[in-house]
């Protein structure tokens, strides 16, 4: 399984997620009318919670935060208690990692700034340390305390632990393209064995690491922190976690900016298709970027870009049957598994297609594949001694509960492999069979699908990228009209969300409205 990047600035990459990001429902969140359909939206709304804190909430609202200093220069960190099991406080808890910069400036102070990378499975704690905190505008930080808290089963909040370094070597490298029943069989023998790595050795935690539960724990973190309303920055599935937060509790929403969105209303088929279209799109800039520059090997002046992706594909099938040298001292080679996973990191920033070009040329004509592992590792938050951080882990246990299965056998994915071929006939067969992970997991989703309309929240800024590929810009649009006070604001352009990374209209319009509370005009657009 893929999972989306919150690639937010070419100073700053932590990974966060990619396909069957999530949506749910939990039993304390009512909501009312039809489930969607397989391929459609849902007209289920997500219920705000009772605006009074329940008795049995009050010591978790009520902590008080021990900081202390995280080693890093300038930040705090501290732990919070949030209970395991909304529905049953007294069952036990969970321990959340939370950071902080104070703000710098001489200004009236506006609080705290929760911001949060995405995923899921993103360390929202070490964005903060790694860029956030020392990267956002100074303006932004002089007035702000920056806040992160990593959320339930993710790095440093209890985190979900899976297979060993070795086990997710084997793992990455499995293909996900079978041409035949044994190796679709050594595929769903691979997902299977990682959905029995979780619950084995996170079975406490498995069935309580929801976005709605993420949420609310945010909520417990305003309230210690002293702040009447919330106020936000989330990238990617750092998106769907801030609408969620506004659709439970839309009278404390303050100043959400959710860049790159997420749309809930869609089941995981769905948002799958969408997000393979949304790679194809991304890859088509690419390839036409990719045969203006004398370093390319795909293709010259005049090559379409449908001639870059058979080479491309022709490429992969080659690595499928001859895996190439990288050098890697564990003995990888880069089959078409890795591969592919390396050319898509690449999309996610198009200031990373010089090194794809460079990566790609080593593995084509010089037998050398250890430029696409490098990007294939830098996604998988594999270190230089075989080690993984939980990234993947946490991805596929908040992906699986917060949404019922793409597909439940392999047959279901290959009854669907016409449509995602058509999507994207580059990587369009890969990230059907990725799809099927979820269906193994060892506990049941707890979501559906469904709107956030957030009646009553103060103003919300929806940013959108027109060529992302990891959020396609229709996801943006849509919950743009789903939230009740959403403002919409438009990047044309490459890459994975908007802010920090160029533009200067569009981080003009998101200082401004972090800094006066100003939304951007409707209908802003910029390049």
């Amino acid at each position: 399984m893929y999972i989306r990047r919150s690639s937010r600035t070419r100073r700053s990459r932590t990974a966060a997620t990619l396909l069957a990001t999530a949506s749910l429902l939990v039993s304390a969140c009512s909501a009312t009318g039809p489930t969607s359909s397989a391929g459609g939206t849902a007209h289920v709304e997500l219920a705000a919670l009772p605006q009074s804190t329940p008795s049995a909430l009050a010591p978790y609202y009520e902590q008080k935060l021990s900081w202390r200093s995280c080693g890093v220069p300038g930040f705090q960190c501290a732990t919070m208690k949030a209970p395991l099991d909304y529905a049953r406080p007294g069952a036990g808890d969970v321990r959340l990692a939370v950071a902080r910069k104070k703000a710098t400036g001489k200004g009236r102070p506006l609080g705290s700034l929760l911001v949060n990378p995405g995923g899921p499975g993103g360390s929202a704690v070490g964005y903060l340390e790694q860029y956030a905190g020392i990267g956002y505008p100074a303006q932004v930080r002089a007035r702000y305390d920056m806040v992160a808290v990593d959320p339930r089963g993710v790095a440093r909040s209890e985190p979900v632990e899976c297979l060993s370094g070795r086990q997710m070597d084997s793992f990455t490298e499995t293909d996900t393209t079978p041409d035949d029943p044994k190796e679709t069989d050594r595929l769903v023998a691979a997902y299977k064995q990682f959905a029995q790595g979780c619950g084995a050795h996170s079975a406490r935690l498995l069935r309580h690491v929801s976005t709605v539960e993420a949420a609310r724990d945010m909520d417990i973190l305003r309230a210690v922190l002293g702040d009447r309303k919330l106020t936000y920055v989330g990238a990617s599935y750092g998106t769907f976690l801030g609408a969620t937060y506004a659709g439970l509790f839309p009278a404390r929403v303050g100043r959400l900016v959710l860049d790159g969105a997420m749309d809930p209303s869609l089941p995981a088929r769905r948002m799958n298709l969408d997000q393979t279209a949304g790679f194809e799109t991304a890859f088509q800039s690419f390839a036409k970027d990719c045969v203006r520059q004398s370093d390319c090997p795909l293709g010259g002046r005049g090559t379409t870009p449908a001639q870059v992706g058979e080479h491309l594909s022709a490429f992969f099938r080659k690595l499928d049957a001859h895996p190439v040298p990288t050098g890697d001292p564990d003995g990888r080679k880069l089959g078409e598994a890795l591969a592919t996973t390396g050319v898509i990191a690449a999309m996610y920033d198009e200031s990373s297609w010089g090194q794809l070009r460079e990566a790609l040329t080593s593995a084509m004509k010089e037998n050398d594949g250890s430029g696409l592992l490098v990007l294939s590792d830098s996604y998988y938050e594999r270190d230089t001694d075989g080690r993984y951080s939980n990234l993947m882990f946490a991805n596929a246990a908040v992906n699986c509960l917060d949404l019922p299965p793409a597909f439940s056998s392999p047959d279901h994915v290959e009854k669907a492999l016409p449509a995602f071929e058509k999507a994207s006939p580059v990587f369009g067969e890969g990230l059907a069979w990725a799809s099927l992970n979820c269906a193994y997991w060892p506990v049941r989703s707890t979501g559906e699908p469904h709107r956030i309309e957030a009646k009553g929240a103060a103003p919300i800024v929806v940013v959108g990228t027109t060529r992302d590929p990891a959020t396609p810009y229709r996801w943006a649009q849509s919950l743009s009209r789903q939230l009740s006070s959403a403002r919409l604001l438009t990047y044309v352009g490459d890459g994975h969300t908007a802010y920090g990374r160029g533009s200067d209209c569009i981080d003009s319009a998101i200082d401004t409205y972090l800094l006066h509370g100003t939304p951007p005009a409707e209908g802003k657009r910029c390049s």
